[in-house]
């Protein structure tokens, strides 16, 4: 179980052997990291930058990795997430609004269901839907956060690396080769991933990170890139240590899913293309 943590580790050594030991990551979890390329000085500069750095992970541990690149935090990571597990986008920062417009308003981080069923009231999909709200007018809908989304919609963020890294979730995802429907495929990659997670949590417990955790979310990614995640608080935090830790989490993981087999979730059958698992409200 600790080679999730190992891999994490060495994956993130080879970041800073490539860069330098001054340069300033972000360990945003024990799967993704932020990169300062402030010091490359041009777009073209910070391509070459990001992709010896992927180039060097592939070659020393066959291991794939998604980047992004961006004119800050939020648009480098929805560009690394449009092409998992091995992609590679680039955003200019005179792109990013248009970059933004045809994603759906899930793909904004901070918006989750509650605030996306408000939009969807408002017939607002997409990011550029959304954009036709004034700043006033969303912070009157959302308060403070509203204020904060009106920048976002425009791609524009000021978030600064957190060098000083505390976990908040682990969590795998998996891109399918091809769209599919069939569910028994669709279970078992879902049981899979959260046989993954459960490792990589317990690895990170057993080096003394945290001991516990009370939420699971799944994230689900159809055919048309439509992404939905659903959450899942439990009564009782879940123990590393507890023999049926991992049977608890494949379980509220698989409850989860199953409405997006039928046409409680999922009314228009669409094909999936997309799967995650994620532990969260560690302790």
């Amino acid at each position: 179980m600790e080679k999730y943590a190992e891999e994490s580790r060495r994956v993130m050594g080879i970041v800073r052997e490539v860069l330098g030991a001054t340069a300033l990551v972000e360990e945003a979890s024990v799967d993704e990291a932020f990169i300062d390329l402030s010091f490359a000085g041009t777009y073209l500069r910070a391509e070459a930058v990001a992709r010896e750095v992927k180039r060097a992970i592939k070659e020393r541990t066959g291991l794939t990795a998604s980047v992004g690149v961006g004119p800050n935090k939020l648009i480098a990571k929805i560009a690394s997430d449009r092409e998992k597990p091995d992609g590679f986008t680039l955003v200019r920062e005179e792109d990013a609004e248009k970059f933004l417009e045809p994603l759906p308003i899930r793909t904004i981080p901070g918006v989750g269901p509650k605030t996306e069923a408000r939009f969807r009231e408002l017939r607002v999909r997409t990011v550029g839907d959304a954009k036709r709200f004034s700043r006033e007018e969303l912070t009157e809908m959302l308060g403070k956060w509203g204020a904060e989304l009106y920048e976002k919609l425009r791609g524009r963020d000021e978030s600064p690396l957190v060098t000083e890294w505390i976990a908040k979730s682990v969590g795998e995802q998996e891109t399918f080769p091809h769209d599919t429907h069939d569910p028994k495929f669709l279970r078992e990659r879902l049981a899979a991933l959260a046989a993954g997670v459960y490792a990589r949590f317990a690895a990170e417990a057993r080096a003394g990170h945290f001991k516990s955790f009370r939420g699971v979310t799944i994230t689900v990614r159809f055919a048309d890139f439509t992404t939905v995640t659903r959450a899942a608080t439990l009564d009782e935090p879940v123990v590393a240590r507890d023999p049926a830790a991992l049977q608890t989490l494949q379980f509220q993981a698989l409850r989860l899913f199953m409405p997006f087999l039928d046409r409680r979730e999922n009314p228009a059958r669409k094909a999936f293309r997309l799967l995650g698992v994620r532990v969260e409200k560690l302790g």
